[in-house]
């Protein structure tokens, strides 16, 4: 399988419509990258759980799942499966992101994700970052969504460990729902390991990708 890289990597943005979502979706990839690139800058936004115990667990997640990181989390105040009646609201969050960082790498939601929170985040995500390199990360949920990815992090054995542990560990306030288990979470990432020759791994979508093949 061909890899690509993206170059040096000393920004990055990452985003959800709820907390938890970019440690679903990308904890593993931020966990290896933080660990590459010490003090590397992550400017992380949650559109909903501002002011709530959702907050709190999303600050003490993405600090643990970006040891060593510049991290910043912006967490506002949306409410939960209503974004597209918030659009405005949600695309300024966006845009004021957008004016305060130029990253290498972007970590988004799928733009055909089943959830229209989710769903809508990323459409904001492709018009405000149109020039970067957006990776859409992918969430298990009920609703069958999964497809064919184009992009993948191979995770190490215990990187892939530990961010089971860490979701269990920081966000009790989702233990209850019947999908958020170890299985889950490790079936997912064997899967994805499987179908690019790794033992564990992160998938991602790609909107659009330019080449430097003559550079």
């Amino acid at each position: 399988m061909i890899r690509l890289g993206a170059g040096r990597l000393d920004r990055i943005v990452a985003v959800g419509a709820h907390c938890d979502d970019i440690a679903i979706g990308a904890g593993g990839t931020l966990l290896t990258l933080c660990r590459a690139r010490p003090g590397i800058r992550v400017d992380a936004l949650v559109l909903s759980g501002g002011g709530s115990e959702r907050e709190q667990e999303e600050q003490a997640a993405l600090t643990a799942f970006c040891p060593g990181a510049d991290l910043r989390l912006t967490v506002h105040k949306l409410p939960d499966g209503r974004l597209p009646a918030h659009w405005e609201e949600a695309k300024a969050a966006v845009e004021e992101l957008r004016a305060q960082i130029e990253p290498e790498l972007v970590l988004a939601p799928r733009t055909d994700d089943a959830h229209q929170d989710h769903r809508g985040l990323a459409q904001l995500m492709t018009t405000a970052f149109r020039d970067h390199l957006v990776l859409g990360y992918e969430i298990v949920k009920w609703d069958g969504d999964l497809g064919r990815p184009a992009a993948y992090q191979p995770l190490e054995t215990g990187t892939a460990e530990e961010k089971v542990r860490l979701l269990q560990e920081h966000y009790p306030s989702q233990r209850h729902r019947p999908w958020y288990d170890r299985e889950a979470f490790l079936g997912l990432a064997r899967i994805r390991g499987i179908e690019c020759h790794a033992r564990y791994a992160e998938a991602f979508a790609v909107t659009k990708l330019t080449l430097n093949l003559g550079g």
